[in-house]
C-alpha cells in the first residue's frame, strides 16, 4: 500500500476537495404529460381510468408507454357516525 511521505494537514486537504461539487441532474420535460424526468431512464406516472374504479400506472420512456398496470382504486371512504 501506497504511504505518504508526510502527513497532509486536514486544510489542505479540504481545499484540494473544494472543487469536487454535485451537478444538478439533467432533467427533460415529457411531450405525452408535460412530466419532468431523467434524461434517458423510464419512469412512471399514475392516472386515474376513466371509468373512476381503477388506477393505472404507465412505464414511460422516448414519450411511448412501455407498460401499464391497472390496479384496483382504493379511494379512502370516511363514514361519519
Amino acid at each position: 500500500m501506497a504511504h505518504p511521505k508526510s502527513r497532509i494537514s486536514k486544510s489542505r486537504g479540504r481545499k484540494r476537495r473544494t472543487h469536487y461539487k454535485a451537478s444538478m441532474p439533467a432533467l427533460t420535460k415529457c411531450a405525452l404529460n408535460q412530466v419532468y424526468h431523467l434524461r434517458h431512464r423510464a419512469y412512471w406516472t399514475t392516472k386515474e381510468s376513466n371509468d373512476g374504479e381503477h388506477l393505472v400506472k404507465q412505464l414511460i420512456y422516448r414519450g411511448k408507454v412501455v407498460l401499464e398496470k391497472v390496479s384496483k382504486f382504493s379511494g379512502t371512504t370516511s363514514e361519519e357516525v
